[in-house]
């Protein structure tokens, strides 16, 4: 089963802030993935991907991005695991939504068809 790319989704207060203190780490925005004004941004550092997210989730979340989301899906509910939000359609992108056993969110987005 192949997870995809890996990111951290992180809730932020202010996107302005969190973009200026992880510059300083030395991460840079990626093209097309968002904007300051959206007050959302996917941001790089070499193979470390995380996305600062203002007022759009009340926790951070783990993020993988894979190829096949429903076949993901369809696996883990095979092996009894609930979902708080689940794909929809038969194709193109989707995503779903489970929590581990501490409460940690865990979203599968897939952008691609």
């Amino acid at each position: 089963m192949e997870l995809g790319t890996f990111s951290v989704s992180l809730t932020v207060k202010d996107i302005r802030k969190s973009v200026e203190f992880y510059s300083w780490l030395g991460f840079q925005p990626l093209e097309e993935c968002g904007s300051l004004d959206d007050k959302w941004l996917i941001l790089q550092k070499g193979t470390t991907i995380i996305g600062v997210f203002e007022g759009m989730f009340e926790k951070n979340i783990l993020t993988f991005n894979p190829a096949d989301a429903r076949s993901i899906e369809t696996h883990l509910k095979s092996k009894g695991v609930s979902f708080s939000a689940e794909t929809q359609g038969e194709s193109g992108p989707t995503h779903f939504v489970m929590n581990d056993p501490d409460g940690n969110v865990i979203m599968f987005d897939q952008h691609t068809a």
